[in-house]
């Protein structure tokens, strides 16, 4: 059975953002287009993997000899998004894989979020190989300057949680932060 695709060719809004307190956060992907409103749980690294990787494609196109399309090196003035959440906030799956493509026929990036698979550990007993095809998957198509207001956008949320303590390099989780420093620096 073909997957449930969740598609947003355009959307109105594409978001990373979070619930609850730094150290204790969960990240969405929200995507909303008109009313059709889709919240993705992932994990803050792969916030932080999906808009250096989005950084990365649009800072290539930009250096291409001959590249006809048109990529803004900084962000877009009027792209720029700092609302919250849409609500509510309904968890349609987790991700587990991501991928990040460019479609040259359309001048826009796509990025696609599927669910963790969900395998009963007693089917693997004697399996080489597994093919799993996903249920369903979020399929988001964005313009250049979407995607740049996008990574800025992911990238703040990304570093807004919890400071990172300059001696032991650990999230502090309060002012009374008790450093286990290694053992070269004690």
């Amino acid at each position: 059975m073909p997957p449930i695709v969740h598609g947003f060719d355009w959307p109105d809004r594409l978001v990373v953002g979070t619930v609850g307190q730094p150290g204790a956060r969960t990240f969405y992907l929200q995507a909303q287009a008109g009313k059709n409103l889709v919240s993705v749980a992932l994990e803050k690294e792969q916030a932080a993997a999906l808009s250096e990787r989005i950084e990365e494609v649009l800072d290539g196109l930009m250096a291409e000899d001959g590249n006809p399309f048109s990529i803004p090196a900084l962000t877009p003035e009027g792209l720029v998004d700092n609302d919250p959440l849409a609500q509510p906030v309904e968890e349609q799956f987790r991700a587990g894989a991501m991928s990040l493509g460019w479609d040259p026929t359309t001048a826009q990036l796509v990025i696609d979020a599927f669910p963790i698979p969900l395998i009963d550990p007693e089917e693997l007993e004697n399996v080489e190989e597994i093919e799993i095809e996903p249920d369903e998957v979020l399929r988001i198509r964005i313009p250049v300057g979407t995607a740049r207001a996008f990574a800025k956008r992911t990238r703040e949320v990304v570093g807004a949680g919890r400071p990172i303590c300059p001696l032991c390099r650990e999230p502090m989780d309060s002012d009374e932060h008790v450093c286990e420093l290694p053992e070269g620096f004690r």
